[in-house]
């Protein structure tokens, strides 16, 4: 079984992602930088738990030894989320996991995962393909995009075994409280007779959590399939159905204030992956 190290280990998708190892009999090495809320995690005592904190990084430190020296690396540390417009992500966040991440394959990993964003494909409307040229237009895909370039480089120049899981929408329980449904499960709770939403036209590519986090644990336990990987459904989906599915599965009825809302303007109106490659990666298992 791999060793695997987790970085954003208590985050939303983290969380699951950790789960899904366990359940596979995998050894794995949690890290965050909040060591208090791990504790809190049910699956805390299951785990080899390193706290680290970008804001300490020391490039003196060999993590790849700090860490366990881990057979795998599943990177989804990412701070300063859902701010996705703030010049923290390329002058903050961008360098410092740059020299994380170069630290531990120097030092001796030889297969990362990283997590990317379907915000790299910019304003680009329908089927996403992977070998699509890109156009990230917030701060938050640049520096993205400029992670994944660097980390392509190095993982050629050192033979490292790189997968990038370029992340598409996902929902489920511990998501961030401002998402869609956490504002509707919160305007249910609260009895309210309406839920103001956008217009609700928007084509999206949704999958469930814990989906997502099965997806990237099998992208990243493989080699045969490296590079950029879109992890979706492959299945458009306006945001109206999914609501309006939300309320079906859950019995629930309240009153849908569409267009209350101006859709964003970072995105565009209809967008949604194509699997194509993660399903060569899930047929072959």
């Amino acid at each position: 079984m791999a060793a695997v190290l987790v970085t954003g280990a208590t985050g939303f998708i983290g969380n699951y992602v950790v789960a899904r190892l366990l359940q596979s009999g995998h050894q794995v090495i949690a890290s965050s930088a909040s060591a208090e809320k791990a504790a809190a995690m049910p699956w805390y005592n299951q785990v080899n738990y390193l706290p680290f904190d970008f804001n300490s990084f020391d490039p003196v430190v060999n993590y790849y030894d700090y860490f366990g020296r881990p057979s795998h690396m599943i990177h989804l540390a990412w701070e300063g989320l859902p701010n996705y417009k703030s010049g923290f992500h390329t002058e903050i966040n961008l360098p410092r996991h740059k020299a994380l991440l170069a630290n531990l394959t120097d030092k001796g990993l030889n297969d990362l995962t990283v997590t990317g964003t379907c915000f790299e494909y910019g304003m680009q409307e329908g089927l996403l393909k992977e070998e699509m040229e890109v156009f990230p237009a917030n701060p938050y895909a640049i520096a993205k995009n400029e992670l994944r370039i660097f980390l392509e480089q190095l993982a050629a120049e050192k033979g490292v075994s790189f997968k990038w899981a370029r992340l598409f929408y996902m929902y489920g329980k511990g998501q961030n409280p401002k998402s869609l449904l956490s504002q509707l499960e919160k305007a249910l709770a609260n009895g309210d007779a309406e839920f103001n939403m956008s217009g609700g036209e928007q084509v999206r590519d949704f999958l469930p959590v814990e989906k997502v986090a099965e997806y990237i644990v099998r992208i990243a336990l493989q080699q045969q399939v490296t590079g950029v990987i879109n992890c979706c459904s492959g299945q458009p989906q306006t945001v109206n159905q999914l609501v309006e599915d939300y309320l079906h599965q859950n019995k629930r009825t309240i009153v849908l204030n569409r267009g209350y809302y101006p859709y964003p303007d970072y995105e565009p109106m209809r967008f949604w992956g194509d699997d194509t490659k993660l399903k060569t990666i899930l047929n072959h298992e």
